[in-house]
């Protein structure tokens, strides 16, 4: 599936802006739910008591432990179209005791502003200028690349398409590295953690959703890669978020072998929703490896 040039709230009549509330409501539920069964009564100084057949708080629980009414709490996991505000939605998100990036999921979802951060207006990802390639270049032999808040690849330097090189196919046109990697074959270099670190871009890719609820690209994708993936579909369930931060990575090649790199997320001015993925060094060995990978002439390439 293309990555579409126009930005995301182009072309959106009161038809498509009535479809994504309506999607967000779902969406909303599920992740209360999913956060109210967590919580034990322990973590909150509630005695287990009898026959507690709920996993978690009960929703009566969490009612009184936010101070709201119970039949409000109620209809807002059942994603009921009613309104809720930043003081409440604060009171429900400290109860379930939620993180910075599940507390602004919640919000979003909700649809209530979020006091820490006015989210810009979504702009053009496709495309990178001149100078964001040029300063990719110049990181050679770090490893750099360029996604958007999906995960598209939009650009990279020659030392990451040489660490990565013939490793996966590329079934989306510009390639999409979830894509990739839930549905690809690593012959040459892959993730040895997979499992731990596909599971916090997942819930990275989770916490860039909210803001993009019933949009048809994010929409489809998601239905796509699930269909495509049992595994992603199970990680998407569970309903976790988490920023994008950086991350210590172990890689195995197959020519230089077991590679650490530590990776660290810029900015993009003109792409709000894009970062840069430079990839550094863990240690003096791993130092070594990506420097000889990154003077080799380039192959088969997983991305262009």
């Amino acid at each position: 599936m293309a990555t579409m040039a126009r930005s995301a709230g182009a072309e959106r009549g009161p038809g498509a802006e009535r479809g994504a509330a309506e999607r967000r409501r779902p969406e909303l539920a599920a992740f209360l739910r999913g956060r109210r069964a967590r919580i034990t009564p322990a973590d909150v100084g509630l005695p287990p008591g009898p026959r507690r057949r709920t996993p978690g708080l009960r929703r009566e629980e969490v009612a009184q432990l936010a101070g709201v009414g119970v039949t409000w709490y109620t209809w807002l996991e059942q994603g009921r179209p009613i309104n809720a505000s930043a003081q409440v939605l604060d009171a429900v998100a400290r109860t379930l005791q939620l993180d910075a990036a599940e507390r602004e999921h919640l919000y979003q979802l909700a649809e209530v502003p979020f006091a820490r951060e006015a989210r810009p207006e979504p702009a053009v990802e496709s495309e990178v200028g001149p100078d964001v390639q040029a300063v990719l270049d110049a990181l050679v032999p770090l490893p750099a690349v360029v996604y958007n808040a999906r995960y598209d690849v939009l650009a990279t330097n020659r030392a990451y398409r040489n660490l990565f090189s013939g490793a996966l196919p590329r079934p989306r046109p510009r390639g999409n590295a979830l894509w990739i990697l839930f549905t690809g074959s690593p012959a040459r270099c892959r993730l040895v953690f997979r499992e731990a670190e596909l599971k916090v871009m997942v819930a990275t890719l989770r916490a860039a959703y909210g803001g993009h609820v019933g949009e048809p690209e994010w929409e489809d994708f998601i239905r796509e890669l699930a269909d495509r993936s049992a595994e992603f579909a199970e990680m998407w369930a569970s309903g976790d978020v988490a920023p994008p931060g950086p991350r210590l990575k172990t890689f195995a090649h197959v020519e230089v072998g077991e590679i650490r790199l530590r990776s660290q997320s810029l900015s993009v001015d003109g792409l709000p929703e894009a970062r840069m993925v430079v990839y550094l060094a863990a240690d003096e060995d791993s130092r070594e490896k990506i420097e000889r990978l990154a003077a080799t002439e380039e192959g088969a390439l997983a991305f262009r």
